[in-house]
């Protein structure tokens, strides 16, 4: 037998809902934690149907590997996109050409976001399942993304209740400080892409050298965080990442560019850690991954919106001094369960009520979510302050007030500001 998978079983009831309910074939993902031994499922979210597509019995697979893009930007640290599913009377045979397919076209999507390397001990194995609905059925199979011949291995499928009840997180607050140049050419795509993320690249690379306490304590790698604790009781642990910048900030480096990106601020993160003895390793290695995909999103995000309202403002005269600010999203958290300790997220823009929020938890993830239920605490939305400057006409000031934290200021001497609504953090795009 293949690998084992412990499946949380609500995800049992949520695909016979599923089958219920199915006109035609039903695609969807599954979500959890990968471990040497055996990984774990949490919740399964079904594809959001396509308001243009014709009905039919054909996938599309764009669509799909769209949907896990989505969805793996709003898991946190120890949660990501272990698989596919699909629902249909099709014998299982015939679908397996499909399955892998989709698990290699999901995989490759959602890793050509990440800005870590690999590391030696992650699991490439990812898992699919072919539920038939009039039966019941199941076939587990799973696929070695990392060998494009690979060929699929039979593996175990089993529910089990309160998979994650016991689940461990550690958390953190961190302060980011990084400069992106931009390409002279900023209406180039391609350019102001590769240039946010090969400076983002070169951050994450900080992150993944700094030094992890937990607790206060640099822990040995193999240190198993839950020994000595009590069995089947939740752990929270409190990290800090202590960052030396890389030594080629320290000498001058000169290279023309038509602006800049400066991210400021501070930002929470979190990782979950499965209940099967996780050593300190594990819980560096996903908080470290969960602080990079946190902030690149949203720097994501920024390009984004830069580019939709650059398209917009064509062919429109502008003042090469005026100053654009823009608000930036906060990180907010909604339990999968109400009483479960792990948690799924979404970024809210300053514009957006909770209702938006809560409407995408039922799109993206089929989360059925009250306002009440989100954690707005952890980061609070950015409060511009603007301020006279006719002495200094060239010259924003941009203020932020945080409720917890240190206030930070920030001056942009050129036509953009914009800021990122972390804990209080700001994001400027500079023209020079």
């Amino acid at each position: 037998m293949g690998r084992g998978y412990i499946v949380e079983d609500a995800v049992e009831g949520y695909l016979s809902k599923l089958c219920e309910q199915q006109a035609g074939p039903v695609t969807g993902l599954l979500i959890g934690q990968s471990s040497a031994q055996r990984d774990f499922v949490v919740m399964a979210t079904r594809t959001p149907q396509r308001e243009e597509s014709a009905a039919g019995n054909s996938l599309d697979k764009d669509w799909v590997t769209e949907h896990a893009r989505q969805v793996s930007r709003m898991l946190p640290g120890g949660l990501s996109v272990l698989g596919v599913f699909i629902i249909t009377d099709t014998d299982a045979k015939d679908t397996l050409t499909t399955l892998r397919q989709l698990v290699f076209a999901v995989e490759n999507l959602i890793s050509s976001e990440h800005l870590w390397n690999p590391a030696d001990d992650d699991v490439t194995d990812c898992v699919t399942l072919h539920v038939n609905p009039k039966t019941r059925k199941t076939v587990c199979r799973t696929f070695d993304v990392k060998d494009p011949k690979s060929m699929a291995k039979p593996a175990d499928w089993k529910y089990q209740s309160g998979v994650c009840s016991s689940w461990s997180m550690v958390s953190c607050c961190l302060n980011v400080d990084m400069l992106v140049p931009l390409p002279d050419n900023r209406t180039a795509t391609e350019n102001m892409d590769k240039c946010l993320k090969e400076g983002l690249k070169v951050w994450a690379h900080q992150i993944q050298s700094g030094v992890c306490l937990i607790d206060g304590k640099k822990l040995p790698e193999d240190t198993e965080l839950t020994a000595g604790q009590k069995r089947n009781v939740r752990q929270t642990y409190t990290a800090q990442l202590l960052i030396t910048p890389d030594e080629q900030r320290c000498t001058d480096v000169v290279q023309p560019c038509g602006g800049s990106v400066s991210v400021r601020g501070a930002i929470h993160s979190r990782a979950y850690l499965h209940s099967n003895k996780p050593k300190a390793r594990l819980a560096e290695k996903l908080l470290k991954r969960d602080v990079v995909s946190t902030v690149a999103t949203r720097v994501q995000m920024l390009l984004e919106e830069l580019l939709i309202s650059e398209e917009e403002s064509k062919g429109s005269s502008k003042d090469k001094q005026q100053t654009e600010q823009l608000c930036l999203p906060r990180r907010i958290f909604c339990p999968v369960k109400v009483s479960g300790p792990v948690c799924v997220c979404d970024y809210q823009f300053s514009d957006e009520g909770q209702s938006e929020v809560t409407d995408r938890l039922k799109e993206m993830l089929d989360i059925d979510a009250a306002e009440e239920d989100l954690d707005t605490r952890q980061e609070t939305s950015a409060e511009i302050i603007e301020r006279d400057v006719a002495a200094e006409p060239a010259v924003e000031t941009v203020e932020v007030v945080e409720t917890k934290r240190n206030n930070y200021i920030g001056v942009a001497m050129a036509t953009a500001v914009a800021l990122l609504a972390t804990a209080a953090s700001m994001l400027y795009l500079n023209d020079v």
